[in-house]
């Protein structure tokens, strides 16, 4: 499934043209915040790609029901040991 790359031109008033538009992406960015604000408090610089993984994650299971993001967790974790030493290393 593939997702070609669209863009609106603000500085001349588009903001929406068909399905391209940012609300997705604002509503990705206000979780984030959401998560740095209440949760995390601090992103290091070097687990940012970690955190936003994470992020990614919950967004795109947003649309699923309680027991299947579950299952897709658990799912997602099998043969995916991280060892302490790959995590501060």
């Amino acid at each position: 499934m593939s997702n070609p790359h669209e863009a609106v031109n603000h500085s001349v008033g588009e903001y929406v043209r068909e399905m391209a538009h940012t609300n997705g992406m604002e509503s990705f960015w206000s979780m984030i915040k959401r998560g740095y604000i209440g949760t995390f408090h601090h992103f290091s610089a070097k687990h940012l790609q970690r955190y936003v993984t994470e992020f990614a994650g919950r967004h795109n299971m947003r649309d699923l029901d309680t027991l299947d993001q579950m299952a897709e967790i658990v799912d997602g974790m099998i043969d995916k040991r991280l060892k302490y030493r790959d995590l501060v290393g």
